[in-house]
């Protein structure tokens, strides 16, 4: 069985310089390392089963992103990231909303959630991604509207699943937290930690040493 994954903050990849730091077993501060045991596993960071998979999820590498529909940063990065992953061919993308930024944030990021009950969760997320603009709650349901969700069950969906979609938000924030990331966008490539935007020349690289790391440790 696998051990939690916990930050390491010495070990940082020469080929990403000081914007990588490998995930390994030196324990955080107290409070984080306690709540770290919960949320910091391999099983919920990397295959979370309350959140879709992106691109091939039969992969042999995920990348998970954390971010926020309102930051113009995740946005700017996501037809690059998604270039990356489909040039690759084997790698599973996975969102986790971090809704950081607002109220609308977190509204956007619980109506992107409450899609995935009709099988619509990455035609919500480009959709809300794609917008431009400062979100407002008639913009994201025109937006998902127009990407195809069923606004309608969506709100029936809302109110169900609430106690789901909140449980998802939190266990996101809590592992975004414990991971000490500062801001969106920041990913886990494989079993490394990168805060901030790659090009997709170093997203090719975390890519590749994250495959080597994997290798190594059988």
């Amino acid at each position: 069985m696998i051990d939690p994954i916990r930050l390491n903050r010495r070990g940082l990849l020469g080929s990403l310089g000081a914007s990588a730091a490998a995930l390994g077993v030196i324990a955080l501060s107290a409070p984080a390392c306690a709540q770290g045991e919960e949320v910091l596993t391999e099983a919920l960071v990397l295959r979370d089963p309350d959140i879709p998979v992106a691109g091939n999820a039969a992969g042999d590498i995920s990348i998970v992103e954390y971010f926020d529909y309102q930051c113009p940063y995740c946005r700017k990065v996501e037809p690059e990231l998604r270039q990356v992953v489909h040039d690759d061919g084997k790698v599973r993308l996975v969102w986790k909303d971090w809704p950081i930024l607002g109220p609308m944030s977190v509204t956007a990021s619980r109506m992107a959630l409450a899609s995935r009950y009709q099988d619509k969760f990455v035609e919500a997320h480009d959709a809300l991604i794609a917008i431009n603009a400062k979100l407002t709650e008639p913009g994201i349901r025109e937006a998902l509207a127009g990407g195809g969700i069923d606004v309608d069950r969506l709100d029936r969906d809302l109110a169900d699943k609430a106690s789901a979609i909140d449980a998802t938000l939190s266990r996101n924030n809590d592992q975004a937290t414990a991971f000490e990331f500062r801001g969106t966008p920041s990913f886990i490539v494989g079993k490394f930690r990168v805060p901030g935007v790659l090009t997709m020349a170093q997203f090719g690289q975390a890519i590749a040493d994250a495959r080597k790391a994997a290798k190594a440790k059988k």
